[in-house]
């Protein structure tokens, strides 16, 4: 009794150092991905100007909307070994100046060619920017408290919409025509500027571990490293090839390509959705689009508290996968009613964002050291692999059927494989213990 009490108790009186850690970290961490993710689908929001302008084709627009996860998977596993040599403060700073300063260079691109390589070369600057966080909050914060500030900081990718969709719908109707240039082309300047001064900034705020940390005192330093050595994974994976080979690794890989098929899937074609059930304005476009990603941002901090308090993983991540493909579908056959489609549409984001925060739990639960630097950026590589079909997929069907539904009804049904691999990843593996 005398050694379990006093552990009950550390883990109940830490809690305001967390908080002051999350305090800290998560709202820079949201601004820097919001824009990070700004950057990578504001094509989707172009495309309603640029390919009329520049007289690309919608495979066109597809094969460039794949093309940057090529760039991505191909640099993704060496960026994140990387930042083990060189540090997240510095990591994180490099691959956010360089990619903002890609994405406000597409506002040149004029032919195919050019859209092609300035994509690619986009996934390639910003390759392992996303699992470089997720492996540093791994740092600052145990299994038990990392759903909620996983999910915090991913609201970065709804918010996107949320703000990203009437920003970039003013910005390509308020500024078309300004000074010679289309709306698209100040778009992808006034969106990839910004990401570019927030990595300089990142340099100088984030720290690369608690024992730098400034605005820590020592005993707060000490709670925090407690807590983490507490809840190293037992018997977990520690050596890169365990994160680049092992079956665990490979599986949950699997999980995440068919997650983010939705994903992907939402993320390029929700303002063509919006479009193609009645809405023409850009500027309309753009305002509903952030109803759906609001919806989605308010799922996620929801259901990542639940995960938490409860301890629970896998229905907490297959629930919302099945909610997603349900919405989903049902925007298929709402498509010629722009209120039934929004209804749809909202539905399958909340549970197609949830489904990615979700996922982020798992991993990290069983991975550490080298294993979760390169095991968690072979997931998100794995992952990316589908945002080369994804868009690609829809893209090919509409041109085919001048419809994208079809291609909608198959991500659905990705989404649906993917909760089927989830049971399969044993309880005892991803399960955190309940904090009282």
């Amino acid at each position: 009794m005398s050694s379990h009490i006093p552990a009950t108790y550390v883990e109940g009186a830490d809690t305001p150092v967390f908080t002051k850690a999350a305090w800290r970290l998560i709202p820079f961490l949201f601004v820097c991905y919001l824009f990070a993710y700004l950057d990578r689908i504001n094509v989707a929001f172009a495309k309603l100007q640029m390919l009329s302008d520049l007289g690309f084709s919608e495979a066109v627009y597809g094969f460039g909307a794949s093309v940057f996860f090529v760039g991505y998977l191909l640099f993704e596993v060496p960026s994140n070994l990387l930042l083990l040599r060189v540090g997240p403060r510095r990591w994180i700073a490099r691959i956010m100046v360089t990619w903002g300063l890609i994405s406000a260079a597409m506002m040149f691109v004029s032919t195919p060619t050019m859209f092609y390589v300035m994509r690619f070369f986009l996934g390639v600057a910003e390759a392992g920017f996303f699992p470089a966080i997720v492996l540093y909050l791994t740092m600052w914060f145990p299994a038990s408290r990392r759903s909620k500030v996983t999910a915090l900081f991913m609201t970065g990718i709804p918010m996107s919409g949320v703000l990203g969709g009437p920003i970039s719908g003013w910005i390509m109707t308020a500024m078309n025509g300004s000074h010679g240039f289309a709306g698209w082309q100040w778009l992808f300047l006034m969106e990839g500027v910004p990401t570019a001064v927030l990595g300089l900034v990142a340099f100088f705020y984030l720290d690369d571990r608690v024992a730098d940390a400034k605005w820590l005192t020592e005993p707060q330093k000490a709670t925090i490293e407690s807590a983490l050595r507490r809840e190293q994974p037992e018997n977990g994976l520690h050596s890169t090839r365990d994160g680049l080979i092992n079956p665990k690794v490979l599986l949950v890989s699997g999980i995440y390509f068919f997650y983010t098929m939705g994903l992907y899937g939402v993320s390029f074609w929700l303002p063509t959705l919006i479009k193609s059930s009645g809405v023409a304005d850009p500027l309309h476009v753009g305002l509903l689009t952030a109803i759906p990603y609001a919806a989605g941002a308010v799922a996620m901090v929801l259901v990542s508290h639940s995960s938490d308090r409860t301890g629970e993983r896998r229905w907490h991540l297959i629930v919302p996968g099945l909610v997603a493909a349900a919405g989903l579908t049902m925007s298929v056959w709402f498509a010629n009613s722009t209120l039934l489609a929004m209804i749809a549409l909202t539905i399958g984001t909340m549970g197609v964002m949830t489904t990615i925060s979700q996922f982020w739990v798992i991993p990290p639960a069983f991975l550490g050291g080298a294993a979760a630097a390169a095991g968690l950026a072979l997931a998100n590589s794995v992952g990316s692999i589908s945002g080369v079909v994804s868009p690609a997929l829809i893209g090919l069907v509409k041109e085919a059927t001048g419809s994208a539904g079809s291609g909608v009804l198959a991500l659905s049904v990705s989404l649906v494989v993917g909760g089927a691999l989830v049971l399969s990843v044993p309880k005892a593996l991803v399960n955190s213990r309940r904090r009282p």
